[in-house]
């Protein structure tokens, strides 16, 4: 099968064998995966991944354990081992052991077909098409926010950055009753959500007041201290950005304002999956582009471009 895959030499579009699933697993027919910037930050030499990338995908399960035969799916990325005291806590995406999907010792989406755990795999409801779909997974880290801050009704949030994850993170906050503000280099991508009511600002603008909880999600290494500097005293800022680089961080003003971080990463996929099947978050103004997988190096490229939005890669083979 084909599959874009990332070794010493780069990445590139090549031919792999088929994957054979382990007991309880199951091989799903990637119909389509999407680029999100942790895949760029891989192919920079983030975590050192080697194989196949990707890891947001919708499909249809072909080979595994019943009923999921012929359901469409989309899947969490943690493989954990199910045994050890974290997973035995109910923390398996913490699991030590964890392999992740198209991240660390996993080959991931961007293939015509992945193989996944069935304890991972989430049925996508019949009016959630497959160009929403794509989305559940980082729409599940966005929910996350709220499985780890609670969120006031009219509190002032501000969410920096206006990517993939920071558009997806005020809508859900805005969802969750907080008076959002996105602030982001883009103002033309803006005009979607100030229609269902959340305020923006460009990232230049000039005295911003500082609100209980922000958000970071600038994937960039100068985001966590505008954030920092935008958090007031005992507020929260939430960590959404994964990047290869690693920026010198002065620590000071988290001690002298009493600041809460939050790292925040995976989410829930139920409320990622129940808002899209209700309409209730807007993921088509965010698509950039689509590709066939043969050109998933022109894909990747379009994706690495600044501003760019979400690419998306058709991935269905032959049924």
């Amino acid at each position: 099968m084909k599959a874009l895959a990332l070794d010493d030499e780069g990445v590139a579009v090549v031919e792999i064998p088929e994957p054979e699933p382990a007991p309880g697993w199951a091989v799903v027919r990637v119909h389509v995966a999407g680029i999100c910037n942790t895949d760029l930050e891989l192919v920079r030499g983030y975590m050192g991944f080697r194989g196949v990338l990707g890891h947001e995908f919708v499909g249809t399960v072909e080979s595994g354990p019943a009923p999921w035969p012929g359901r469409r799916v989309v899947g969490e990325i943690n493989f954990a081992c199910g045994t050890c005291p974290v997973c035995l806590g109910g923390l398996g995406r913490h699991c030590p052991a964890r392999r992740v999907l198209g991240i660390v010792g996993a080959d991931g989406a961007f293939a015509e077909r992945v193989a996944v755990p069935v304890a991972n795999l989430h049925p996508v409801p019949d009016e959630v098409r497959d160009e929403a779909a794509v989305f559940a997974e980082p729409l599940a880290a966005a929910f996350e926010i709220l499985e780890q801050v609670h969120v006031e009704p009219g509190a002032e949030c501000l969410v920096f950055g206006d990517g993939k994850l920071g558009l997806l993170a005020a809508q859900v906050l805005d969802g969750a009753g907080a008076r959002v503000t996105l602030v982001g280099r883009h103002p033309d991508r803006h005009a979607f959500l100030q229609r269902r009511g959340i305020a923006t600002m460009p990232a230049d603008a000039e005295g911003l007041p500082p609100a209980a909880l922000v958000v970071d999600a600038t994937g960039s290494a100068g985001g966590f201290a505008r954030a920092l500097a935008a958090t007031r005293p005992r507020g929260t800022l939430v960590l959404k950005s994964t990047i290869a680089e690693q920026p010198q961080i002065d620590l000071a003003p988290i001690v002298i304002h009493e600041i809460r971080v939050v790292g925040s990463r995976c989410g829930p996929f139920a409320p990622a999956l129940r808002a899209l099947a209700r309409g209730q978050v807007a993921t088509q103004p965010l698509i950039a582009a689509h590709y066939d997988l043969e050109d998933g190096i022109a894909a990747l490229a379009h994706a690495a471009r600044p501003g760019a939005l979400k690419v998306l890669l058709r991935c269905r083979p032959a049924a």
